[in-house]
């Protein structure tokens, strides 16, 4: 009896059905996941803490509200490393989109809240162009064919070492731009603060003055 339970074992896990999601799939859900049971759980607390990411209110799609935050607290405890652009274009191998351009939404039609089981329906996209191994390759009558062909391959690699580069330019460049405008609105707020301190100050010296007024004139009535 126990070895039928264990052959069915077997068999369920070796079958193509038991295969599982992606690992980075499987992890950036597990985020998602353990960020709204920490939400549930502080929901009795009047102090809630600030969101790092979360799900979009839908559920079919995830925000990344703080990326510094994202890349120092939340990536090292899933991923082993703090890099932003390097978890933006593993999303991109999968299909993801970027769908705001004023905060860092992600989007995939199978990576959906409630509905894990669709993560195994995500596949990574086929690189384009494909670099085919030596003993694949047809050969070639001509030096300057062979020549030509690594040539192409070199300004693939570069071309590909470009995007990459101005893709994490991008990001630092969108971060920066976050951040100078939480600046311009924090010296905005200050420089009311100070309007209305200075309004005060004018409406006591006023108060003052007509106090002071007031005592003057019956002092010289009283001589």
């Amino acid at each position: 009896m126990m070895s039928n339970k264990m052959s069915s074992n077997y068999s369920s896990l070796s079958s193509p059905k038991a295969k599982g999601p992606a690992p980075f799939l499987a992890k950036t859900y597990a985020l998602l996941e353990e960020g709204e049971e920490e939400e549930s759980g502080e929901e009795g607390c009047s102090r809630r803490r600030k969101k790092i990411v979360s799900w979009n209110d839908e559920g079919t799609g995830f925000v990344v509200w703080s990326p510094a935050e994202f890349s120092d607290l939340t990536l090292p405890r899933y991923f082993k490393h703090n890099n932003f652009s390097s978890f933006i274009r593993q999303l991109n191998t999968y299909g993801f989109k970027k769908t705001s351009s004023r905060r860092w939404e992600f989007k995939h039609e199978k990576f959906q809240r409630g509905y894990k089981q669709m993560l195994m329906e995500i596949t990574r996209k086929k690189s384009e162009p494909s670099v085919f191994p030596a003993f694949l390759k047809a050969p070639s009558s001509s030096d300057d064919h062979q020549d030509h062909h690594h040539h192409h391959h070199h300004q693939i690699m570069n071309d590909g070492s470009s995007a990459v580069d101005e893709e994490s330019t991008n990001v630092h460049r969108q971060t920066l731009i976050e951040e100078n405008q939480n600046l311009r609105r924090e010296k905005v707020e200050l420089q009311t603060q100070i309007a209305q301190f200075k309004d005060l100050q004018i409406k006591l010296l006023d108060c003052i003055a007509q106090h002071t007024g007031t005592s003057d004139h019956k002092e010289t009535r009283l001589c």
